[in-house]
């Protein structure tokens, strides 16, 4: 979603540059054959971070969730010449779906697809990384971070999805809402953290920005 007026928006996005086709594409096809495609990051986000990712210039890149492969594809426009960016999703059923954009690209051979649980993979993982898009099951937000900032270079950056939920972070909670009760807490966390510097930008449905000291 987004909290700006629907005009705003539209000018916003006709004044930013346009997807590429592949993008396009995916995007297409997500919508037309995949439950809950508001999940997909779109073509503004996707441009975001994009930008993000050719502004570090990363050498490794870990996404936590990867649904049908969008977001990777826009991370992986900035990996340096020889980077690597790892995809985690447990899903299996879009594992197929993601893997045919991946195959696609130009980065077909950068992109690392990894089906299973994030909180069991990242463990595994003997990399450290520039940077990292956090966008899975939000219950686990502050897990997924607890697992990766001893795992993230100096300066590397942590881009967490959908912190601001609809708005509901602001709103009374209902008390079985989990993942509304685990985002308030962990954007309270990693605001309180020492170890990284926090920035919240009301872009779409919230991203955060943390830079790792």
């Amino acid at each position: 979603m987004s909290f700006l007026p629907e005009i705003i928006d539209a000018y916003i996005s006709k004044h930013t540059q346009a997807e590429p086709k592949l993008l396009q594409s995916l995007n297409k096809e997500t919508w037309q054959k995949v439950l809950n495609p508001r999940m997909l990051s779109g073509a503004y986000q996707g441009r975001l971070l994009s930008l993000f990712s050719k502004l570090i210039q990363p050498k490794t890149i870990l996404e936590i969730g990867t649904y049908t492969g969008y977001s990777a594809l826009c991370l992986a426009e900035g990996l340096s010449g020889k980077g690597k960016l790892i995809t985690v999703d447990k899903n299996e059923e879009l594992e197929g779906f993601a893997k045919k954009y991946f195959d696609k690209s130009l980065y077909k051979k950068q992109i690392e697809q990894i089906i299973g649980n994030a909180v069991e993979v990242i463990p595994t993982l003997n990399s450290k990384f520039d940077l990292v898009f956090i966008d899975a099951d939000k219950a686990n937000y502050a897990t997924y971070f607890d697992l990766v900032i001893n795992k993230m270079n100096k300066g590397g950056i942590i881009i967490s999805d959908n912190v601001l939920w609809s708005g509901k972070v602001v709103e009374k909670i209902n008390p079985k809402d989990i993942d509304t009760i685990s985002l308030v807490a962990f954007n309270k966390k990693i605001a309180e953290d020492n170890r990284v510097e926090t920035i919240m930008l009301p872009i779409r449905d919230g991203l955060t920005i943390c830079r790792v000291k």
